[in-house]
């Protein structure tokens, strides 16, 4: 009996550690190489020492990174591509305050959730903290 309950406590364990999320299985948006070393004492990224003060990085995944930090130690980043969108038809989402806004068709994106009400949420990368150096990767 002991070896059916750990065998039932191992399968419930590795069937809740799947990934069932669509954002990383969006077909709009391939799956790109992220290594961004994003250090914020630097000018350009001064906004991620603050809270909810989103920043636009280009030239990484599909469309660029829109990367915020959510709380003391933690940040978000998502690919800056329309996530509902084929790819080539739209520009990168825009910033407007803690949202990122489609340009094809508006929808508004939550970032600290990547949600928009949408069939697929906006595709999410990993974050790492070292000292003040943020290591957006995948």
């Amino acid at each position: 009996m002991k070896k059916i309950c750990l065998f039932i406590v191992f399968i419930s364990v590795l069937f809740s550690c799947s990934d069932s999320s669509n954002s990383n299985k969006n077909p709009n948006i391939p799956n790109y190489s992220i290594n961004a070393y994003l250090d914020y004492n630097l000018p350009l990224y001064n906004n991620l020492k603050f809270i909810s003060n989103p920043v636009f990085v280009s030239n990484y995944g599909a469309k660029g990174l829109i990367v915020m930090k959510t709380g003391e130690g933690t940040y978000n980043a998502f690919d800056a591509a329309c996530p509902n969108q084929a790819l080539a038809s739209c520009t990168a989402m825009t910033i407007d305050g803690i949202n990122a806004v489609c340009s094809c068709d508006k929808t508004s994106y939550n970032l600290f959730t990547g949600q928009g009400g949408q069939e697929y949420p906006m595709k999410q990368y990993r974050v790492e903290l070292t000292g003040t150096v943020i290591h957006v990767y995948n």
